[in-house]
C-alpha cells in the first residue's frame, strides 16, 4: 500500500504542478504544495489516513493563507479615460465609414476618430452616428434613428 500511495502522489503532484504550469493564473499551486507534503509524510512511513489528511489541510490553509494576496497582486483594475465619455454620444460622419474598406473616419466632442460600423454597414460622409463602444483606438458606432 506504501508503494501505491508513493506513486499516487507523485503522479498527483506532477498533474497538478503540469496544469499549474500550463495556466495564466494560480491554480492549483495550494493542492500540489499539499500532495508534496503527504508525498514527505509517505517517504517517512506515515499512514495513509495521515497523508491523506495532511494533504487536505496542507492545501487548505495554504490557500486561505495565500489566495487573498494573490488576488490582490494579481488583481488587473481598468483604468477609466476621457475616451469612455464619447460612448452614447453623436458622432458626425467625416470620411464615409466602410468596414470592408477599413475607411471611416467621425468627428465627436471636436476630435477625430477612426470609425467601424456596428452592423457592417456603408455609412455615408455627413451621416449622424451614435458611438456604441471602443474597441482599441476605433469608436464602434450605429447610424442614428431620429
Amino acid at each position: 500500500m506504501g508503494t501505491n500511495m508513493l506513486i499516487a502522489w507523485i503522479v498527483l503532484l506532477i498533474v497538478l504542478v503540469v496544469v499549474e504550469a500550463s495556466t495564466a493564473q494560480l491554480v492549483t499551486i495550494w493542492f500540489a504544495f499539499g500532495s508534496f507534503v503527504a508525498l514527505m509524510a509517505n517517504l517517512f512511513h506515515a499512514s495513509v489516513w495521515l497523508q491523506i489528511t495532511l494533504f487536505v489541510v496542507v492545501s487548505l490553509v495554504s490557500l486561505a493563507a495565500t489566495r487573498p494576496l494573490v488576488k490582490k497582486f494579481t488583481k488587473r483594475s481598468r483604468t477609466p479615460t476621457n475616451a469612455d465619455m464619447v460612448i452614447g454620444k453623436s458622432a458626425l460622419v467625416v470620411e464615409e465609414i466602410n468596414n470592408s474598406l477599413a475607411t471611416g473616419l467621425v468627428k465627436v466632442n471636436g476630435v477625430t476618430w477612426t470609425a467601424r460600423s456596428s452592423d457592417n454597414s456603408v455609412i455615408p460622409k455627413e451621416a449622424t452616428v451614435s458611438v456604441e463602444k471602443i474597441e482599441g483606438v476605433k469608436l464602434i458606432v450605429s447610424v442614428n434613428n431620429t
